[in-house]
């Protein structure tokens, strides 16, 4: 694989990154409380979002492409016109940081994590909390939607998964098998695998037909975040110094990527395939070219 191209984004830590929709645009956020969006034909610099008042931990995009969510150590969710920028709302429920935010695959509910040990279903449409779920007693630090919309799973300090109903946020399940904490969750865009990253330096995958282990991964340090390829076929885990590339129906290691920095954070792949992109303590983000 070739070398990645390599932006100075942030002048301290970048956190997260992701692209938009049709894959032009590379949306980073970083512990300098911004958020910044590069071209990704160039890698220059199209604008950037100022407005939080503290480390911007979260990232997540509308399915229309229209809408970007972020969430911040300042302990708000704000949403965003994309790519123009326009603050639309900000969303205030949460006492301690917000780690993770994410959108329901109809654009219809936003959920947010925080270290406050809550995760909050918010009504879009109204800018109003639906459900507050209360189960974890710790950091809540992940949260994704399944691909059909009718689940969320959260995680966070402390060993279990949490399921839970949408938009009730009733809890359905746990699913019991990391040590110490989970920090990372991904659902594979055919529905078929929640991705789990833990602690105790394993990746698990569950069925989402019956929440079963299918498979637990190795590494070789303590994992970060995680993401599934669009076509479901590869999982990218980022550990420290490197990122790692592994065929998810055969546990095959498939590449190894440097990376200069200890602190690897945010994943993210492009829409069409072609993009891996990091992002790093360093104040750097790497995306490496994939086809």
């Amino acid at each position: 694989m070739k070398e990645p191209a390599i932006i100075k984004a942030h002048t301290s830590h970048v956190t997260t990154v992701l692209f938009s929709n049709d894959s032009q645009i590379l949306v980073s956020a970083g512990m300098d409380n911004t958020v910044k969006l590069w071209s990704v034909a160039s890698w220059d610099l199209i604008r950037t979002l100022e407005g939080h008042e503290n480390s911007v931990n979260a990232l997540s995009l509308f399915p229309d492409g229209k809408t970007l969510a972020t969430g911040s150590t300042d302990t708000t969710v704000r949403i965003w016109s994309f790519p123009a920028g326009e603050l639309l709302r900000t969303l205030t429920g949460h006492k301690k940081t917000v780690a993770e935010v994410a959108i329901s695959p109809d654009g219809a509910l936003l959920a947010s994590a925080s270290y406050d040990s809550k995760v909050i279903l918010w009504s879009i449409a109204s800018g109003e909390g639906l459900a507050t779920l209360r189960e974890h007693k710790k950091n809540v630090v992940a949260v994704a939607f399944s691909t059909d919309g009718k689940t969320l799973a959260t995680g966070g300090l402390g060993d279990d998964i949490f399921l839970w109903s949408v938009p009730a946020g009733e809890l359905l399940r746990r699913l019991s098998g990391h040590k110490t904490a989970v920090g990372s969750l991904a659902f594979s865009s055919d529905g078929r695998y929640l991705a789990s990253a833990g602690y105790e330096q394993t990746v698990k995958l569950w069925s989402t037909e019956d929440w079963t282990l299918v498979r637990t991964i190795e590494l070789p340090s303590r994992a970060g975040f995680l993401a599934f390829s669009p076509d479901s076929k590869t999982i990218a885990v980022g550990t420290e110094y490197k990122v790692l590339l592994w065929s998810v129906d055969d546990e095959i290691p498939l590449e190894e990527l440097p990376v200069k920095a200890k602190g690897v954070y945010g994943l993210a792949f492009s829409p069409d395939g072609r993009w891996l992109a990091l992002a790093a303590a360093d104040k750097r983000v790497r995306i490496w070219e994939l086809m």
